[in-house]
This record gives structure tokens, sequence and C-alpha cells, in this order.
């Protein structure tokens, strides 16, 4: 079974490697990529990347569970849980359903920044074999909705 995962938000590719974060950077979490907000970006809606259930919702940071069972994690930004939620909003409840493009959190890339942290997002299938997302590039500009990259469970 193979699920597309769509981007969350606008910005620029980077590798999970380029991620200022050791657990992201190695895919000790999991497989995926990350996009990095623009640098001009105001506050950012940042949406389902899957259709499924709202599995985890903190301020920082979403899990949505597929039908399949794969989970997919969201995360807004490095080491902003130590913003307790500042900059942040929920629009959806965890157990809710969503679809790809509904707005789950809204958050502020460059209030991110102006706090001394990284802004990119990494998304990731969670408990994936490293490497096993296969992305349509690891490099350039997205769009939210975009494919960007499909998962094969394995």
């Amino acid at each position: 079974m193979s699920i597309a995962v769509h981007a969350p938000l606008s910005g620029t590719l980077a590798a999970l490697g380029k991620v200022p974060d050791p657990v992201f950077a190695a895919q000790m979490l999991g497989s995926g990529i990350a996009v990095e907000p623009p640098v001009d970006a105001g506050p950012v809606d940042v949406t389902a990347p899957v259709a499924g259930t709202v599995a985890t919702l903190h301020p920082h940071a979403f899990v949505i569970r597929t039908g399949s069972g794969a989970a997919v994690l969201v995360h807004l930004g490095i080491d902003t849980v130590r913003l307790n939620g500042e900059g942040f909003r929920a629009h959806v409840t965890e157990g809710e359903r969503v679809e790809p493009g509904r707005t789950v959190l809204t958050f502020d890339p460059g209030a991110v920044r102006a706090r001394g942290l990284s802004a990119i997002c990494p998304v990731v299938v969670l408990d994936s074999p490293p490497g096993s997302a296969q992305a349509p590039a690891l490099t350039g500009p997205v769009t939210a909705g975009a494919l960007l990259f499909s998962w094969a469970a394995s």
C-alpha cells in the first residue's frame, strides 16, 4: 500500500539531513522531507498532508493516522516546544477526521526565527525505514498541497 503525502505549507524543500536536529536528521522517527517556510512569510496555515484522523495535536506539531495505519508527523520548527504554544493556533481537535488541505495549525515562521529558532518543518512517516520516502525532488520550491513524497508500506 502506498500513500501520497502532500506539502502542508509552501516553502523550499530540504532533505531531513539538513534539519538542525539530530533526531530528524538521522531519520530516527522515520523517513520524510522538510519544508523551510519563506523568510518573508507572515502567519502560515499548515494543512493536513494526508487524509486521516488527528491522532496527536500539540501547538507546534501534529500527527495524522491514515486509514492504512501509517502516521504522518508534521513538526513546525525545531525546539518550538519551548515556546509553550505562543504564536501557534490550532484549527482542529484530536480525534477529528481531516482531508488533505484542511488547515490544522497556523504559525508565524518569522516569530519563530525572531526567537532564535529554526522554522523548518519536517514531515515524516513515523516508524518508517530511513530513506523510504520517495520524493519527486529533494530541493527547490514547493507549493502547499503539491505532492511532497510517496511512501510504500513494506
